[in-house]
């Protein structure tokens, strides 16, 4: 035991991660593209659902259960379809404050439901990003393939108040989302890898216009 605690987390390998936890984050996103359809105003109205349930299928074909079995083909198009949704919703926000900016956007009640739904999808899809990218990805990460890790978590070096073999998982980067994209820095997680940094720059970023323009504007014009 002694000798197993001197292994750093990340080396030791652990028992495959479910896929429910990220799955519902993507019916999230689902859910909020089909029923804000009008607001976000993305043309064609489906196109957006269509991708995100492709990428939901893919998630269930690799892996029904457990995160246990790896295919390129299948992450290369998981990390695609990220990239596609997470695109467009960064064109979302720099339409908004196009509109902003040239005063062509006068509904409150509208620009506050964008607002909302965006930063919503912000920060579950730069969650799916974490964990997809992090010691490359849930299948590596339980395998303990990769010597060094993309963020440091509390869990690695706090041994006294964690359990031998835990790992993160989907909820951790969930809730390294959320904080990013609140305190527009890093809490309790750091930032390991360059990539890593510059990611969650770019979140704290997106993050930042939404809540400063678009959901204090939104704010301003309801007064």
């Amino acid at each position: 035991m002694k000798s197993e605690n001197r292994v750093p987390v990340w080396l030791r390998e652990t028992e495959a991660e479910g896929r429910w936890t990220a799955g519902a984050a993507v019916l999230v996103v689902i859910a909020i593209h089909v029923l804000l359809h009008d607001t976000l105003d993305i043309e064609p109205y489906w196109v957006m659902p269509v991708l995100e349930s492709v990428l939901l299928v893919g998630l269930i074909v690799a892996n029904p259960v457990t995160f246990t079995r790896e295919s390129r083909l299948i992450r290369v198009a998981s990390l695609g379809l990220i990239g596609v949704i997470s695109t467009a919703n960064a064109w979302i926000t720099i339409r908004e404050v196009g509109k902003l900016v040239t005063g062509k956007e006068h509904d409150a009640v509208r620009l506050l439901a964008t607002g909302v739904g965006v930063w919503v999808i912000n920060v579950l899809m730069f969650s799916l990003w974490y964990w997809e990218l992090d010691r490359a990805g849930p299948v590596a990460r339980s395998k303990a393939r990769e010597r060094y890790p993309d963020f440091l978590f509390p869990q690695m070096t706090e041994h006294d108040v964690t359990p031998p073999h835990w790992r993160p998982t989907f909820a951790d980067y969930l809730y390294l989302g959320f904080t990013n994209s609140t305190a527009f820095s890093p809490t309790d997680v750091m930032p390991l890898s360059r990539w890593a940094k510059i990611l969650m720059m770019l979140q704290s970023s997106i993050s930042l216009v939404i809540v400063a323009l678009v959901v204090a504007r939104a704010i301003n014009v309801l007064k």
